[in-house]
């Protein structure tokens, strides 16, 4: 049996849902992996790249082309984000990276790329409907998930303010694809989210900002 066969075997059953071990392994990893993030640490980020490898096996599982794709830029971000965060411009005094609010435009940005980026990969779901059975709300947690670790790998606050929104529809929509554990995980991820954010924002008001101020985009 080959290692993607595994992943997308049953691993246990639990309130009539089908538990597979790409879903299960998939999140928890990501779970840990935003808990890296609450604490600032740089392996937040080879987490994120461990799960989004695992998880592109779920979404092959369940026939979703699109959770695929987001998957694949997961990762890609992934990357981006380590790359930042070990470069060392965005420590504060502790060595350990800031964290900070946005400034204006850059919400700007970060709200015009979500709006634009969901109506886009929205009308490509719409127009390839094989590659996701809810185009509107696959694209709206495809899009999101990105600005919030784009968000994330500028140690911005609002990181967590993009993930408790994608939240909110990947809960009820990892029920309705068969993807039981991921909505479970989700759930938690919630949980997490309001914790992280509150850290990250008493952090922002200690955080060196010159660090930041000099960052490049």
């Amino acid at each position: 049996m080959s290692a993607l066969s595994w992943l997308n075997t049953e691993a246990f059953t639990a309130v009539g849902q089908h538990i597979i071990w790409s879903d299960m392994l998939g999140n928890t990893i990501g779970l840990a992996a935003l808990a890296l993030g609450w604490r600032r640490s740089i392996w937040t980020w080879p987490a994120q790249f461990l799960s989004g490898l695992i998880l592109v096996a779920a979404n092959v599982s369940v026939q979703q082309a699109g959770g695929v794709g987001k998957q694949i830029v997961v990762i890609a971000v992934a990357v981006w984000g380590w790359q930042r965060w070990s470069s060392g411009r965005q420590q504060d005094q502790d060595g350990a990276v800031a964290v900070r609010f946005a400034r204006l435009h850059e919400r700007g940005y970060l709200l015009l790329g979500a709006v634009l980026g969901t109506l886009a990969v929205g009308g490509l779901f719409t127009a390839f409907p094989s590659l996701s059975w809810s185009p509107w709300a696959d694209a709206y947690i495809f899009v999101g998930t990105v600005v919030a670790m784009v968000a994330q790998a500028r140690g911005l606050v609002e990181f967590w303010l993009a993930w408790l929104l994608v939240d909110l529809v990947g809960v009820p929509l990892n029920f309705h694809s068969g993807l039981a554990f991921s909505g479970l995980i989700y759930v938690v991820y919630g949980a997490l989210v309001l914790w992280g954010l509150r850290d990250w924002w008493l952090r922002s008001r200690t955080s060196a900002g010159p660090a930041i101020e000099g960052a490049a985009v």
